[in-house]
């Protein structure tokens, strides 16, 4: 490979940001600006019976409600909305929700442009060609960050795994509408799991072999926010300065992303995700520490960095006490912010081989900073139940 072709690198945004308090009252405008005038608004039932769907109803004309989005969606759940977008004549997409909704919504567009399922599109066999329909993505959730990532992940029940969709500018949301309010009733424990994604997010872009500086910078703010402010979150959901600043995070830590892959964390919470339906961000923030581990002897300056970004004093430390320091942090923010064990999680260390084996054959396995082995997996499994014990 020539020095150009292994130094040369791309930074592509699709999305427009939209944030701040009150910002779901642009919303109509938002969606006009677009040409968009009979959007399918994709939402779950929780969302609905908190009253933010009518809220985001009141700025739309003509919409359709589509609210039966499940978490960790599946291609039969793609498959349904995608029909309701046929059959109602719509021209466009509003996303109302955390990740599932958004992945949903972004799975609707590939398949009503292109056709066929969504199976037809996991990474690396149908190619995306062209841009999905409008779509404004409005999180209640500030974990996925999924309303700036070029990626959905969806759930193959028959295979017992979830896949990836996308890697490619033509997926992402066209405008991110974020505000914060609607995020003030989440209950802690989401606000945790959520907190404890957009971090895994920051950790695993920062140190994986496709960082690049754009990413660099945005994965240490995200870092940041979540040391500095997802405990407050948790103990205080109203408090309107935390939850904005967990927005943020989770919006810098889906920009970390990019077009490439996390590591390890995320290649065994989204295969693990298809063994048991468990929320993503949790079985991620149980797995993080262990990987964190196995990780820093590959990686040390870059995890030691990541531990000034936790907020612990590194001074005289060498670059891997420096890391040392920054995983323990990892770990008291996890048990302090209430995650559950392995086991409470619905896991069992019978599990570990398969567990495993799936993780390996995850393609998020590649960006890994330190190569792993269905063996490694294996052990940073144990890791992860002995933690939780």
């Amino acid at each position: 490979m020539s020095v150009e072709a292994a130094s040369v690198r791309t930074v592509e945004i699709p999305t427009r940001m939209v944030h701040g308090p009150g910002a779901i009252s642009r919303l109509g405008g938002l969606v006009a600006e677009l040409g968009v005038r009979r959007p399918l608004l994709v939402t779950d039932r929780g969302i609905v019976s908190a009253g933010i769907a009518d809220e985001a109803l009141e700025h739309l004309e003509d919409a359709v409600l589509f609210d039966r989005v499940r978490a960790n969606p599946d291609i039969e759940l793609v498959g349904e909305a995608s029909a309701a977008y046929r059959e109602e004549g719509c021209d466009g997409l509003v996303a109302l929700g955390g990740g599932s909704s958004m992945d949903t919504a972004k799975s609707v567009g590939v398949v009503v442009s292109h056709g066929g399922s969504i199976a037809e599109y996991e990474y690396g066999r149908t190619p995306i060609t062209r841009r999905i329909p409008p779509l404004v993505a409005v999180p209640t959730t500030a974990g996925t960050g999924s309303e700036v990532t070029l990626w959905a992940v969806i759930t193959d029940h028959e295979r017992k795994i979830k896949f990836n969709v996308g890697g490619t500018p033509l997926i992402g949301a066209h405008v991110a509408l974020i505000d914060p309010v609607l995020m003030l009733g989440l209950p802690p424990r989401i606000t945790a799991a959520t907190g404890m994604d957009a971090l895994s997010h920051g950790i695993e872009c920062y140190t994986c072999d496709y960082h690049q500086p754009f990413n660099d910078a945005v994965a240490l703010a995200a870092i940041e926010l979540v040391a500095r402010w997802l405990r407050v979150a948790v103990e205080d959901g109203s408090n309107l300065e935390a939850r904005t600043n967990l927005a943020h995070a989770a919006t810098f830590g889906g920009l970390a992303y990019g077009t490439e892959s996390a590591g390890a964390a995320h290649a065994m919470s989204q295969s693990a995700g298809g063994v048991h339906d468990c929320p993503h961000g949790e079985l991620t923030a149980r797995v993080l520490g262990p990987v964190c581990e196995f990780n820093a002897p590959a990686a040390p300056e870059r995890y030691a960095r990541i531990a000034q970004a936790m907020g612990v004093n590194t001074h005289g430390m060498s670059p891997q006490e420096a890391a040392t320091a920054g995983i323990e942090e990892i770990y008291r923010l996890t048990e302090d912010v209430g995650i559950p064990t392995m086991r409470e999680l619905g896991f069992s260390e019978d599990e570990i081989p398969l567990l495993a084996k799936i993780a390996y054959e995850d393609p998020q396995t590649i960006g890994n900073p330190r190569p792993v082995t269905p063996g490694d997996y294996a052990e940073i499994y144990r890791n992860a139940f002995s933690r939780g014990k």
